[in-house]
């Protein structure tokens, strides 16, 4: 069902297995098109802010990728590649011919897997702190995946505290952490687990090669490793931002716009 609120359509797209993709889709329908995607646990409203800081000739579309916000699912695959296909069907719907595809950690592995599936459609890739964490990107193998499985499956809000704590800064705002906290911690099972299982064997060199579309991630200074750096700097252009944690979007959404205004520009 369509609705319009405040000029913003709040729209779905069905897929098959029991999948309502819900997404928003906000500025002129013939505008150059951003779309957004949020990270594992998340939802679309993470760029509500960030969307009022944007260029108004822009046409912005935010997903719900399935059983995350108010996307639901009964499918049993739950892979990156599938994730992709929520936000194809959702760039089909809006029949969109060309557009930047932005991720935030998980969501950026799906914007990988989306340009590697639209390579006609999706002319650049942005990355908000996605892909440099080497010990949940690249391909693990059984015993890696097991050993960060585990504590989510013995006590999952624990693990999630962790997870986002290892991703703060000292300065981090105590709220910001418990508010995310909170919200991954409700992600709905099993759907959370398996997403976080299949992105623990997603194989992100590969499709690093697959693709040919100019790569940008926005990493946090305090944050990323040398290593990372070191790994993937001749293959995607990494900018170091010094807006806040692991979830800066959220903590710096102006500024977080400024930087994809300037990339839309380019």
């Amino acid at each position: 069902m369509t609705v319009v609120i405040d000029n913003t359509k709040h729209d779905e797209v069905r897929r098959p297995d029991g999948t309502t993709i819900r997404y928003t889709a906000s500025g002129p329908a013939d505008g150059p098109t951003i779309a957004l995607i949020h990270g594992w646990g998340c939802d679309r409203h993470d760029f509500d802010a960030i969307t009022g800081f944007l260029p108004r000739h822009l046409r912005v579309l935010a997903v719900d990728l399935a059983e995350h916000g108010d996307s639901r699912s009964t499918r049993e695959v739950w892979t990156m590649e599938e994730f992709a296909r929520d936000v194809a069907a959702v760039l089909e719907a809006e029949s969109v011919g060309s557009c930047v595809v932005v991720g935030h950690s998980l969501g950026g592995a799906v914007a990988l897997e989306t340009a590697r599936l639209l390579p006609d459609v999706v002319t650049r890739v942005v990355e908000l702190e996605a892909l440099h964490y080497l010990s949940l990107f690249p391909a693990q193998d059984k015993d890696q995946a097991e050993a960060l499985l585990r504590p989510f499956r013995e006590d999952f809000a624990g693990a999630m505290r962790g997870m986002v704590e290892a991703g703060s800064l000292p300065s981090t705002d105590p709220a910001l952490v418990d508010k995310y906290t909170t919200k991954m911690g409700a992600v709905r099972q099993p759907a959370g687990l398996h997403a976080l299982e299949a992105l623990l064997h997603w194989d992100m060199d590969a499709t690093l090669d697959a693709i040919t579309q100019p790569i940008t991630l926005f990493a946090v200074r305090e944050i990323i490793t040398q290593e990372a750096i070191d790994r993937y700097g001749d293959r995607i252009r990494i900018e170091l931002v010094d807006l806040g944690s692991h979830h800066f979007h959220a903590e710096s959404p102006e500024a977080t716009a400024g930087l994809l205004a300037d990339v839309m520009s380019e």
